[in-house]
């Protein structure tokens, strides 16, 4: 039998630093999820780990937002479901294409506009699971990969692309229990890393 650990996902929490009603993100590592509202619940655009403290991590976040690393997409269309992106990141990429780079700087006030819009329209939901590497990698692995296979508009949200380490074949399924006091769409309650 697969060992089990039970992930108790907690929020809504506010961006910190963005003007919200909702508490900010609390101090500790662990597992976060980025949602909007959506159907009487929340849709999920991206699942992410840290060791640190999130409210560490997520300032990196702002500042790779701010400077065009990250898609932009609009808040209001992400609401209903549907994608829209204002502005293609840059990613991690060390040199930056020079056309992309003037058409950042020209677009770049619409853009950190947007960014503060969707940083703001975003509720984060957390999971303080420890610190071990693994087990942080592979539950961010398994919830984007099944948010990827969930029917639309689910599947449509995420950005797709981003560096996941996945459970290898070498390491024993882990079932992970998910519970929440609010809908989560495309989060089952057992998700297997």
């Amino acid at each position: 039998m697969s060992p089990q650990i039970d992930v108790e996902w907690l929020g809504p929490f506010g961006w910190p630093k963005f003007k919200s009603n909702l508490p900010s993100i609390p101090n500790v590592p662990g597992v976060y999820l980025w949602t909007v509202e959506y159907q009487d619940g929340y849709i999920i655009y991206a699942a992410g780990i840290t060791r640190r403290p999130m409210p560490q991590r997520f300032r990196e976040h702002t500042r790779e937002y701010m400077n065009g690393t990250y898609n932009v997409l609009d808040i209001a269309a992400m609401k209903v479901g549907f994608r829209k992106e204002v502005w293609h990141g840059f990613w991690m990429k060390k040199k930056r294409p020079r056309e992309k780079l003037a058409e950042y700087k020209k677009r770049q006030l619409q853009i950190q506009e947007a960014v503060r819009k969707q940083l703001g329209g975003f509720r984060i939901f957390t999971a303080n699971i420890g610190t071990k590497p693994r087990i942080l990698e592979r539950l961010e692995a398994a919830i984007m990969e099944n948010l990827y296979k969930q029917p639309m508009p689910l599947c449509d949200i995420p950005d797709r692309g981003m560096m996941l380490a996945p459970r290898r074949n070498s390491e024993i399924p882990i079932i992970i229990n998910n519970q929440c006091s609010v809908m989560l769409h495309g989060l089952p309650a057992c998700l297997e890393i």
